[in-house]
């Protein structure tokens, strides 16, 4: 596979990439580099760079810029590397593509604009005006918790007309939404649907999605992998064995404390205790403190098999 290319539709895990940092300014890149081979020696399909889990709206342009380069010189083309644009600027949206698509990203990926919420036929115009401009294909991310916008069934299926508009995640977490969404593009396989809560991975697969944007796949990447081919070939007895074990993970990584970053905080813990990045989150949050690192740490010990 060459640099800005990939076959549609796009499909399997595609995990959104954390961010391994130093400081609030410097990257880990050692730590950097062993995830990424780390993850492609595992077999997934794609990365997704500055992604929610990749903490992008507390990245600086200029280590966002930095980060895409970097993932995408140790990827080397072998798969698609995703880079997310989501912004209340458009011209920065515009401008992070430009930059992707020269150092060697296949595509883009975008959520509502945030802060003043958008009516679904604002939602069309945005889209259909930011596509138009992007030098990169485009999916669409429903991210509603974070951006106060769901994007309607309807809504995605208008965009889907767009030649530039190419494939949709959906996190909302909202399963009759996702089968609905599912339904709608039955006759247009080459449009992708992922859905980012990776506890509805295999399911939504076997009703149709092509794949997950599955967080976990940081830390267990051949899990992920695996229980994705287990969807697409049916075997029940697999997806059931695979997914007890995505179900623990998330209940005793990213469900500790109620803090609205308790995923991001216990996969960033789980991750330093592995010796996999450090335990250093972006302002303005911060990594769980002692108490919380010893209940992970007690967790994640007792997560066996994976």
């Amino acid at each position: 596979m060459s640099e800005n290319s990939f076959s549609m539709p796009l499909e399997g895990i595609v995990p959104p990439l954390v961010t391994p940092l130093i400081d609030d300014q410097t990257l880990d890149l050692e730590a950097l580099k062993e995830l990424v081979d780390r993850m492609l020696e595992a077999g997934v399909h794609g990365l997704f760079v500055l992604g929610t889990t990749g903490e992008c709206t507390s990245l600086s342009y200029s280590l966002r810029r930095q980060l895409i380069e970097e993932v995408c010189g140790m990827v080397q083309g072998r798969v698609p590397v995703l880079v997310g644009i989501t912004d209340t600027a458009p011209d920065e949206s515009v401008a992070l593509t430009d930059f992707a698509k020269r150092v060697g990203a296949a595509a883009v990926v975008a959520a509502p604009p945030y802060y003043f919420g958008l009516s679904q036929p604002e939602l069309v115009t945005y889209f259909e005006r930011l596509a138009d401009r992007l030098s990169l294909p485009l999916f669409l991310y429903n991210m509603p918790s974070h951006t106060k916008t769901m994007i309607s069934v309807e809504t995605v299926v208008a965009l889907s007309r767009h030649p530039n508009i190419v494939g949709f995640k959906d996190s909302s977490a909202n399963g009759g939404y996702l089968h609905a969404l599912i339904y709608a593009f039955r006759d247009r396989p080459e449009f992708s649907i992922f859905v980012g809560p990776e506890e509805m991975m295999a399911s939504s697969v076997l009703m149709g999605a092509h794949g997950g944007v599955s967080g976990g796949a940081n830390i267990f990447p051949k899990l992920y992998v695996d229980l994705y081919h287990a969807a697409k070939a049916n075997d029940k007895e697999s997806i059931v064995t695979l997914q007890a074990k995505v179900m623990e993970i998330s209940a005793k990584i990213y469900a500790l404390g109620t803090y609205g970053s308790s995923y991001l905080k216990g996969l960033k813990g789980a991750m330093s205790l592995l010796g996999l990045c450090q335990n250093v989150l972006a302002a303005p949050h911060t990594a769980f403190g002692e108490a919380d690192m010893e209940k992970l740490k007690r967790n994640l010990e007792s997560i066996e098999g994976v």
